[in-house]
């Protein structure tokens, strides 16, 4: 069987999608490029997925996915022995999920909006005040997922990929500082899951 090619960018969520290859123990290569650069690289990356986002994940066989909540219960389905996702019947199940939507279907547009404001609006004060907003925005968001925190883990004593997501996006606006003073449960379950030798791994990669 082919193995699978995550197409990713340094520090990107695509790092999420990359640690749990690894953990999951699946085969796979890796193409990395700067996704937003034109040439032939984003040219592959926008027949593969339209909005030329990172993660695209290419299956063995040609299949392609995108989005990294639906590419890791694709990988739990394959190799649930990463034990990534709880199963059907675990307790923890419903709160992994609701969790998981709220990272990405919550917290991530915020970056869509605020990395690149005049994108979305006129330049200028209305872009300033759409940036400002929308990180008002994410700092309740956080708060919020903050308070549903478990020790030592994002679960609790489960290790998940939530614990993954928040490892990552920690290292995002608005800083590892600001989420250690505000998000102290958030914080600590990043420190533990950077304890995990594959985490660290692609820490060390996206971020050296």
């Amino acid at each position: 069987m082919d193995d699978y090619e995550l197409i990713g960018s340094p520090g990107c969520g695509s790092a999420i999608v990359e640690m749990a290859l690894r953990i999951s123990g699946i085969p796979y290569r890796l193409t990395d490029l700067p996704y937003l650069e034109p040439g032939p690289g984003r040219d592959r990356l926008l027949k593969l997925n339209p909005l030329g986002q990172v993660p695209t994940l290419v299956l063995p066989g040609g299949a392609v996915m995108t989005e990294s909540a639906a590419i890791l219960l694709h990988l739990h389905d394959v190799a649930p022995q990463g034990a990534l996702v709880p199963e059907a019947t675990a307790p923890e199940r419903t709160r992994f999920l609701n969790l998981l939507f709220r990272l990405v279907g919550a917290v991530y547009p915020t970056f869509t909006y605020a990395d690149d404001p005049p994108k979305w609006t006129l330049a200028g004060p209305a872009a300033d005040r759409l940036r400002d907003t929308v990180m008002e925005r994410r700092a309740t968001l956080w708060r919020e997922i903050e308070a549903q925190v478990g020790r030592p883990h994002v679960l609790g004593e489960r290790f998940s990929a939530l614990d993954l997501y928040v490892t990552m996006m920690t290292h995002w606006r608005p800083g590892k500082d600001w989420f250690a003073q505000h998000c102290p449960a958030l914080t600590a379950a990043a420190s533990q899951a950077e304890k995990n030798p594959h985490v660290a791994a692609v820490l060390e990669r996206h971020f050296r």
